[in-house]
């Protein structure tokens, strides 16, 4: 009985121990391309990556999750927004993309800031930027539907910008 406990209370240290370092780690931010190099496109919360410790136990994955996350808050996604895009993607493979290719030659037009850039063996994916015209996001779009990708730009990318 003696024996249980011990092995339960060494389980409680190493989970709590694991914990720890997962949030210590999450202080560090990594910039938007490391992440996407790591693989992290998109807006992650960092709920995401905690959730994803549950079921992976690579902690070095899970440390570099924490460091391309988002901090949850009531509406902290929602309120982030862009002044233009460019949307890129390889001109032979928009044959696999029906739906990109629906939203660039009958709706592209609606959003004067975003560009499409035609990029040897890049996935379709929206480059976010910023006031400056700089990088700030990147958003892999492969299995998104045209509606998703009209309604991801009118949420998050201003209309009247001054860059065009």
């Amino acid at each position: 009985m003696l024996r249980n406990k011990s092995y339960d209370f060494l389980f409680l240290i190493a989970v709590i121990s694991s914990a720890a370092t997962i949030v210590s780690s999450s202080r560090e931010q990594l910039s938007s391309k490391q992440c996407e190099d790591l693989g992290f496109t998109g807006l992650a919360l960092c709920s995401d990556c905690n959730t994803l410790s549950e079921y992976v136990k690579d902690k070095e994955l899970i440390s570099d999750c924490l460091k391309c996350c988002t901090e949850d808050s009531d509406d902290s996604i929602s309120k982030i927004t862009y002044s233009g895009a460019i949307l890129e993607v390889c001109m032979r493979k928009l044959v696999f993309y029906p739906e990109i290719v629906g939203f660039i030659e009958e709706e592209k037009d609606k959003f004067p800031t975003v560009k499409v850039q035609y990029l040897f063996n890049s996935p379709p994916k929206l480059v976010m930027l910023d006031d400056e015209g700089q990088h700030k996001e990147t958003i892999r779009i492969d299995n998104w539907k045209r509606e998703h990708v009209l309604q991801f730009l009118r949420e998050k990318v201003k209309p009247n910008s001054a860059s065009s």
